[in-house]
């Protein structure tokens, strides 16, 4: 089993407080994200960001796999943009969707073969399976008073 790690902090109520988010391949490092950089414009970023860049990447790569073993060609060019939708859901908040926008330049195939190609791309990234559900989340917990 492959384990990539990310972590969070943050101080304070939702409203005011600030939070940073780093991975372990510092790729982000203390990155800010707070109510302002998740619901204003504010510089930083926020968890639907990431889920989408997470979401872009993966089905781009998957892709990537699936058109040479079932078309027998390489991209030339794969371009994706994850967008994620959250909505008013009861008190709170809630992804309702991930709209994935492609354009892609695959030579020597033809646009049905394209479209076959991505469908199952995203159907089987391991992004996409995580978020129709495919994963079990765990938690361990401490609490310090």
């Amino acid at each position: 089993m492959i384990n990539r790690k990310a972590s969070a902090h943050w101080s304070g109520n939702i409203k005011e407080g600030k939070g940073t988010i780093s991975t372990a391949s510092g790729a982000l490092s203390s990155q800010p994200y707070g109510f302002n950089t998740r619901f204003e414009d504010a510089p930083g970023t926020n968890p639907e960001e990431l889920i989408g860049a997470a979401h872009a990447g993966c089905f781009t790569m998957a892709l990537s796999k699936v058109l040479v073993d079932q078309t027998g060609h390489e991209a030339e060019a794969l371009d994706t943009t994850a967008t994620v939708s959250m909505d008013k859901e009861g008190d709170g908040f809630a992804v309702k969707k991930i709209h994935l926008e492609l354009k892609g330049r695959v030579p020597g195939i033809d646009a049905a073969a394209f479209m076959t190609a991505a469908e199952a791309a995203k159907a089987n990234c391991p992004i996409s399976k995580l978020l129709e559900g495919g994963a079990e989340i765990t938690m361990d917990a401490t609490f310090e008073s």
